[in-house]
């Protein structure tokens, strides 16, 4: 996935980027210091963390993939960025043999929970990584929007398959391992000790529209990130999103919450 302050990757990423650059904001307000230690779990060649790490803050990523950690230090050096960005080898379920705990600001946790054979275990480990005042981005699969799509392409036994599946999978041949609906989401990162600051469904419609006219039509980019935005805290929207970020706080953050999942 592409970095996501670029225009056509912002149609998956924009969302999620808006809402943690508020929250990282808002914790150097918080804290009085200009540059964050953030964790990216799971950051793969850096889609977050280089942009993170444009703000100013030093960013650690964790995946489990040399090619992509490779492909990390790449991106960072081409952004100017290679002296506030880190790759190391690990996974979410080995994390602290390779982080230190309660040592970030912010932990980014996104397309991490699908793979992972205990989601609880890998939210725990994220939370565990955070010092007291804190904030969790977490993305996972969204299954009402696996659902949706399975439906609308005419694969009507899949998708009843995905909705009654205890992981949210259509088929053998499914390669998402884990999905999740808002209220288990918020569920996780609830009983790893944080408060829900906020819910949005992303890519509610944008991977429903056909390419082409994204790309062919007018205007066409634009007005769907519009209304992405303008339905991403919609809870109604929620349960039909591809993906579901949730922003976990610490009680001590002080951010007013929104969009919690009913």
């Amino acid at each position: 996935m592409p970095d996501p302050t670029r225009p056509r990757a912002s149609l998956r990423t924009a969302v999620v980027w808006d809402v943690l650059q508020d929250a990282l904001d808002r914790r150097v307000k918080a804290t009085g210091r200009d540059s964050l230690d953030v964790l990216d779990t799971g950051g793969g060649s850096g889609n977050f963390a280089v942009p993170v790490a444009r703000l100013g803050h030093r960013v650690t990523v964790v995946d489990p993939s040399p090619n992509a950690l490779f492909a990390l230090e790449r991106r960072a050096a081409e952004a100017g960025v290679a002296d506030r960005v880190r790759g190391v080898q690990g996974d979410a379920h080995g994390l602290f043999e390779v982080v230190e705990r309660g040592a970030y600001d912010a932990v980014l946790c996104h397309g991490v929970l699908e793979y992972v054979d205990d989601p609880a275990e890998g939210v725990s480990n994220a939370v565990a990584a955070l010092r007291p005042e804190g904030v969790l981005s977490l993305l996972a699969a969204g299954l009402g929007g696996a659902v949706l799509a399975r439906a609308l392409a005419g694969h009507f036994t899949e998708a009843r398959q995905a909705l009654t599946d205890p992981d949210g999978r259509w088929g053998e041949g499914d390669p998402v391992p884990h999905r999740f609906t808002p209220g288990q989401l918020t569920a996780l990162v609830e009983g790893a000790g944080l408060r829900i600051g906020a819910v949005h469904g992303v890519r509610v419609f944008a991977d429903l529209v056909p390419g082409v006219l994204v790309d062919t039509e007018p205007g066409a980019l634009d007005a769907l990130l519009r209304l992405e935005a303008a339905v991403a805290e919609l809870p109604a929207f929620h349960s039909v999103a591809t993906q579901v970020h949730v922003l976990g706080e610490t009680g001590g953050t002080g951010a007013p919450a929104e969009g919690t999942q009913d």
